[in-house]
């Protein structure tokens, strides 16, 4: 499985010279800007989703994406797998067992049409407000170790270093730190492609967080809770729905993330070493 290349002789960034103006003067300025390709996402020669992303860990992004929409239950079960160029974009294939496939195969039949960013086949209320998985307990952290992940994961985003302009999605955990870090720009794309990095991982991903460069929908915490990711890091605000999602998986919702400080949203139980003053209102009130 997975044996074909990452991404076929695509750029992930592209150099320009925009005219960058200070003032009433403009200077051409070199600027590199994320790239933006089309990706199909195809089971068993038929494809699934079509997504604009970014043209890297391609092989992450197919996973990831099957295992968080709920098409595959493991990476085992994909009998194989390839990224191949097209003419008008880049095509992940994959090759399902047969249980798989069927699920696959009635997921395709069952689509109405377009589908919107982060609910990609969905073709009911139901699938889209589909209930997420209750993660596990155990996991506590202190407020330090919130900035520790938020301070450490700039350095670690090389694209969005180079180009200003994609999101990232990571893994960290108090003992080990980031164990992967995936880019995108999508938001979506980024953390599909962190969850298939981390189920190609032979070894298990320590109990962790999902630290986000974006905002937290819907979709987002019920991928996370896929992940049993336990604890969400995000530096911008969740939605109402995001909160009430995160509180019925059991996970700790943590948003408006900086280097001054951070707001808790559900899960405050897992948060040590500072006095709980108020119970879970926020999400209840929601």
């Amino acid at each position: 499985m997975l044996r074909s290349p990452d991404s076929p002789d695509t750029p992930d960034a592209v150099r320009t010279r925009p005219l960058r103006f200070r003032g009433e003067t403009g200077l051409p300025t070199p600027r590199d800007v994320p790239e933006e390709t089309a990706v199909a996402i195809v089971h068993d020669a038929s494809t699934t989703a079509v997504m604009m992303a970014t043209p890297s860990d391609l092989t992450d992004f197919g996973l990831g994406f099957s295992l968080t929409e709920g098409i595959i239950a493991a990476p085992s079960d994909v009998r194989d797998m390839e990224v191949i160029a097209a003419e008008d974009g880049i095509e992940v294939r994959m090759w399902l067992k047969p249980r798989s496939s069927a699920a696959a195969a009635a997921r395709r039949r069952r689509q109405a049409g377009p589908t919107g960013c982060g609910l990609c086949g969905v073709d009911s209320l139901a699938q889209a407000l589909r209930a997420p998985p209750t993660v596990a307990r155990g996991l506590t952290f202190a407020p330090e170790d919130i900035h520790a992940a938020l301070e450490a994961l700039p350095q670690l985003q090389t694209l969005g270093e180079q180009t200003r302009a994609v999101h990232a999605a990571g893994w960290w955990s108090p003992q080990s730190g980031y164990v992967a870090v995936r880019e995108d720009v999508g938001r979506h794309n980024a953390l599909d492609k962190l969850a298939g990095a981390l189920a190609r991982e032979t070894m298990r991903a320590p109990p962790g967080a999902v630290v986000l460069t974006s905002r937290v929908s819907v979709e987002m915490v019920q991928k996370a809770a896929v992940m049993g990711a336990q604890v969400i890091i995000a530096v911008s605000a969740p939605t109402a729905l995001a909160i009430r999602t995160a509180k019925s998986a059991g996970m700790t919702l943590i948003g408006v993330a900086r280097r001054d400080g951070f707001e808790v949203f559900t899960g405050q139980e897992r948060l040590a070493g500072v006095p709980h003053l108020t119970s879970d209102k926020t999400a209840s009130a929601c």
